[in-house]
């Protein structure tokens, strides 16, 4: 059975004040973990994949929808797989509505070793949004072992580079537009970030939008945090 320490005000005051100085200090770690990781050199992907879409077959390349960055989720789902893995679908639960990563030049996708149509049945079972594929597997042995995980990709001057990857636990806290793009070499893309020279960067905040109103609202308007 529990058993909390049971304090006045000011002592729960008192302690809340430093585990929250605790807190502050990690998340300054995280900031400084993710300028780093902005700077971690980059991979050239040499090799031509092949998935499967709704639209048939496609490239590597075909995955970015026109946009700068890439992230790669590998779910496990194999061919007729009797048991998809709940902790890659536990994962891809947790990514909600894409549309402001979208306006940072990223998107973010899902390739499974299963067809496309087993792939796309699993979205459709989950109520998953975010664009799904099929593939024959070399992606997942070149850049992940043929298991799981996920990969950050970048275009730059005509060629796709891998950038960063992580799995198991690496995974846990992600989830949220902020965590996804500190994982990309272009991070928030907002100007108190310490990121390489020549990074698009705007004012924190200021480029916020209702996930509707992306084509509507000018960039010079916010109605909050600012």
């Amino acid at each position: 059975m529990l058993s909390p320490e049971i304090v006045s005000r000011a002592e729960w005051m008192a302690a809340h004040d430093a585990l929250m100085a605790r807190e502050k200090a990690h998340t300054r770690a995280e900031d400084a973990l993710a300028a780093e990781r902005r700077r971690q050199p980059w991979e050239l992907v040499d090799k031509d994949y092949e998935f499967e879409g709704p639209a048939g077959r496609l490239g590597l390349a075909d995955l970015f929808e026109g946009r700068r960055q890439l992230i790669l989720y590998h779910h496990m789902l194999k061919k007729d797989d009797p048991a998809p893995c709940a902790g890659c679908s536990l994962f891809t639960d947790n990514i909600g509505n894409m549309t402001h990563l979208n306006q940072r030049d990223t998107t973010i996708a899902i390739i499974a070793k299963a067809p496309f149509d087993q792939v796309d049945a699993l979205k459709k079972r989950l109520g998953w949004s975010l664009p799904v594929y099929g593939g024959d597997g070399a992606i997942n042995r070149d850049f992940c072992g043929g298991d799981f995980g996920l990969n950050v990709f970048i275009t730059h001057e005509g060629n796709i580079y891998r950038t960063y990857f992580s799995n198991d636990r690496g995974l846990e806290k992600l989830g949220t537009i902020w965590s996804f793009l500190d994982l990309t070499p272009l991070g928030r893309q907002e100007t108190w970030e310490d990121s390489p020279a020549g990074v698009p960067q705007t004012d924190p905040f200021r480029w916020w939008r209702l996930n509707d109103e992306y084509e509507t609202t000018p960039k010079t308007e916010h109605a909050c945090c600012g």
